[in-house]
């Protein structure tokens, strides 16, 4: 029974043995015949078909009729079903292109290029994800024009390789393609491709087209002309990023006229590449004159008596009649150039080591002169000159640039004047005379740069100084000496002035300092002045008044009088009577008292003591002075006083008694 058991246990070993291995192999024949096939839905299935009863290709790369070879048809995610042992699946990543960058297709089959065509025409087959769309309409093998934008592609990478910054997109083939792409990866990279270009406006640069595919210019030109740039045109092709609308507007190949501005492009750089400069700037102070090397041929606008070049109306090939203002200009320095041309005074200057800030003349030094005393001086020269801005594109038409015009025509014909007019001025003339040359050359070539379309502010001449010989400065210090004699005596002039009129300021001083009692005297003067005359006014008016009254009083005088004088003749009569009576009285009385004394000369002696002594009562004076000056008397000397007294009342005493005469009698 074990035995029979352990038999029926090892035959269904056995059995489910066999059936495993026959499902292996089911499943390895599955697998190796490739009949199920399975795909991520983030991936994709390139075929390729090993065997096909319709044989093999003709031509070309993809098997466009089901014949063996990679199939233009891709697999999508999901579970898919083969006959088994005809097809082999590649299974491919989707290509991702990430924001802000741009991706570069490569057909691998496909019409083949002309030799005047270097990329893919994309007009009818622009299609990448529809490999069959793409062959069936003509679409041309090798690098594409149409470029792909940020985003994820289903795309037959047997088909087309796609070159992205990070990686390449491809069905790998042989050794030798992989160094085709890699080279084509590094002249995209080299060119910055692989992102957008990007013109900021701080940088102040413009980008610069040169375009790599289409018909070549004509004969004679050398910048493409503009195409398609107006965004209502059917073929605008919006800043070189459609490269078929660039083509069908009639777009040439080589360097534009067109540039690019501030923004954003998604270029083909393959197809046309960008070099960015500079913008055109013209500072304040400068106009910018245009010479167009490219345009249709334009109608001279110079005149007839005007023949130095072209000068056209702006756009057309030649010298632009209007100049640039000052500003930014987004100029394509290939098409042309702007030749600046100073508006403002700028001084050009004759000297070695000087320049101005144009920097016009720093090819300029001091012109050699020869004197008409055979001196060789060297004399530094500045002229301001002006342009105007009208003006400006007739200069640069004429001359070609402001600097050759000074070093070609305004420096010989400057330093040919000045020689000319050395010739007839010794040294000493030509330095004291400096300031009439000027103004005579300012006159005389103010005509001449006229003619040139200038205008000249000023002549400015320096001071000449010594070339190959020592023999001026001699001259100089003589000058220099006569002229120190020459200001001594003016100094000396200028001192005694200086000091006359200190002194005339000293007095005016000293005055002033007395003005103020000047000016009281004068005003007392003036007040005393006035009040004399107001006295003499009243003075006469009181002597009038007086008159009147005075005549008044006679009149009245007079008749008082009348009446006064009887009155007083008749008083004086009385009087003269009463007098008399009095008088013969007293002299009675007289003689008497005369008579009594001893006679006359008694009486006289005794009045005058009496008068002596009633002087000295009422004076108050001593008998004796205080001081007795004394001298000896003399015949006919006299004494004092008291003597001359004591001596009258001695002589009194002792003279004899006279009898009067009247009596008869003595004393």
């Amino acid at each position: 029974m074990l035995d029979l058991l352990q038999g029926e246990h090892a035959d269904l070993l056995i059995l489910i043995g066999k059936i495993a291995g026959v499902l292996v192999a089911i499943l390895l024949f599955v697998r190796v015949s490739g009949i199920i096939r399975y795909i991520p839905n983030d991936r994709l299935g390139v075929l390729e078909k090993l065997w096909s009863f319709r044989g093999s290709i003709d031509s070309g790369f993809i098997a466009m009729r089901g014949e063996a070879g990679y199939q233009p048809d891709v697999l999508r995610g999901g579970f898919h079903f083969f006959m088994p042992f005809q097809f082999r699946i590649h299974s491919v990543s989707l290509v991702t292109i990430p924001q802000s960058e741009i991706g570069y297709v490569f057909a691998r089959d496909g019409v083949s290029l002309p030799p005047t065509q270097t990329l893919a025409n994309n007009e009818m087959a622009d299609d990448f994800q529809n490999t069959r769309h793409f062959l069936e309409n003509g679409g041309q093998k090798g690098p594409q024009r149409k470029i792909l934008r940020e985003g994820t592609y289903a795309i037959n990478l047997a088909q087309f390789v796609v070159l992205t910054r990070e990686r390449t997109y491809a069905v790998r083939l042989n050794q030798a393609e992989l160094a085709l792409f890699d080279n084509m990866s590094q002249l995209i990279a080299e060119r910055a491709g692989f992102n957008p270009v990007v013109i900021k406006d701080a940088q102040d640069v413009i980008g610069v087209v040169t375009v790599h595919d289409g018909p070549a210019l004509p004969d004679g030109e050398i910048i493409a002309p503009t195409v398609g740039n107006e965004a209502g045109e059917p073929d605008f092709h919006n800043n070189f990023q459609d490269a078929e609308a660039f083509l069908r507007a009639g777009g040439y190949r080589g360097r534009q006229y067109q540039v690019l501005v501030d923004g954003s492009y998604y270029l083909n750089r393959l197809f046309a590449t960008v070099e960015l400069v500079g913008k055109t700037v013209i500072d304040v102070g400068t106009v910018g004159v245009v010479v167009s090397y490219t345009g249709r041929q334009g109608v001279d606008q110079s005149g007839e008596a005007y023949r130095h070049g072209e000068l056209v109306e702006p756009g057309y090939r030649g010298v632009w009649t209007a100049p640039l203002l000052p500003g930014k200009y987004a100029f394509n320095t290939y098409a042309g150039k702007i030749v600046p041309v100073p508006t403002t005074n700028f001084v050009l200057k004759w000297t070695k080591e000087q320049f101005g800030q144009h920097r016009l003349d720093e090819n300029l030094a001091e012109i050699s002169l020869i004197t008409r005393d055979a001196f060789e001086p060297l004399l530094p020269l500045s002229v301001v000159v002006h342009i105007d801005y009208r003006k400006a594109p007739l200069v640069v038409q004429r001359f070609g640039d402001i600097k050759r015009l000074v070093e070609e025509t305004l420096d010989p014909m400057v330093s040919a004047y000045f020689k000319n007019i050395a010739q007839t001025k010794t040294l000493i003339q030509l330095l004291q005379e400096r300031s009439e040359i000027q103004a005579v050359s300012g006159d005389d070539m103010r005509t001449k740069f006229a003619a040139y379309s200038l205008e000249l502010q000023e002549v400015l001449i320096g001071t000449p100084h010594a070339g190959t010989g020592q023999g001026i400065e001699q001259i100089l210090i003589q000058l220099r000496e006569r002229q120190i004699a020459v200001e001594k005596v003016e100094t000396y002039k200028l001192q005694e002035a200086a000091a006359i009129q200190e002194r005339t300021l000293r007095e005016k001083q000293a005055m002033a300092e007395q003005q103020t009692q000047i000016t009281a005297s004068a005003l007392s003067i003036q007040v005393r002045e006035n009040e004399g005359k107001a006295k003499l006014a009243q003075t006469r008016q009181e002597a009038e008044t007086i008159q009147v009254t005075a005549k008044a009083n006679a009149e009245r005088a007079r008749l008082e009088g009348g009446g006064e004088a009887d009155r007083i003749r008749f008083i004086g009569s009385a009087d003269a009577d009463k007098i008399r009576a009095i008088g013969l009285a007293q002299a009675e009385a007289t003689d008497k008292q005369v008579l009594a004394y001893g006679g006359p000369q008694y009486q006289l002696n005794s009045q005058v003591l009496l008068r002596f002594a009633e002087a000295i009562e009422n004076g108050r004076l001593p008998l004796v002075p205080n001081i007795m000056v004394g001298g000896g008397k003399g015949e006919g000397g006299s004494g004092n006083l008291v003597e001359m007294l004591l001596a009258m009342l001695v002589a009194e005493r002792t003279a004899p008694q006279q009898v009067a005469p009247e009596a008869g009698r003595t004393n």
